[in-house]
């Protein structure tokens, strides 16, 4: 069973200004409209290297959903899992990531032919969206000492926070 909730207004106006990075997760929302409370369920990223698929296209932004428990427990029963428990990320991560680039057919083959940098990414992005309720993550700069949150789903060229 696939959840889509119907972004609020708030939402849709960052789509429309382009706004392709998350800048926290809204974890409850009421609508404008008042009714039922509204969950953001997908969230967009931007891998650090890439995929390169087939045709040797590259693919950097992409889009999380939220895990269900089944998506946790069904890997479980995959024999590859079963084999290897390591595997179990890569399973994983083919269930809940629904796009990379242009590519909407994503499975564990389409994982296991990233770069390890961006299977890193994707493990710690899965983490703290479905662990932590966020992206952002406190860091310190290594020159200055200076305390600041960046966000994990990219979108800013390297170096920007």
């Amino acid at each position: 069973m696939r959840r889509k909730i119907a972004p609020t207004a708030a939402s849709a106006e960052k789509a429309e200004a382009g706004a392709e990075t998350v800048e926290a997760v809204e974890a409850v929302q009421a609508p404008a409209g008042g009714g039922a409370d509204t969950m953001r369920t997908e969230f967009s990223f931007e891998l650090p290297r890439g995929y390169v698929d087939e045709a040797g296209r590259l693919h950097r932004s992409g889009v999380m959903r939220l895990a269900t428990a089944r998506d946790e427990l069904v890997p479980l029963r995959d024999d590859r899992v079963r084999e290897n428990p390591a595997y179990l990320s890569v399973v994983l991560l083919g269930r809940v990531v629904e796009r990379l680039g242009s590519v909407t057919n994503i499975h564990a083959g389409v994982i296991e032919d990233l770069f390890a940098s961006d299977l890193a990414f994707l493990q710690d992005f899965y983490r703290r969206i479905n662990a932590e309720g966020h992206t952002r993550a406190q860091v310190t700069c290594p020159s200055c000492d200076t305390a600041f949150a960046v966000d994990l789903a990219g979108g800013g060229r390297l170096g920007e926070s």
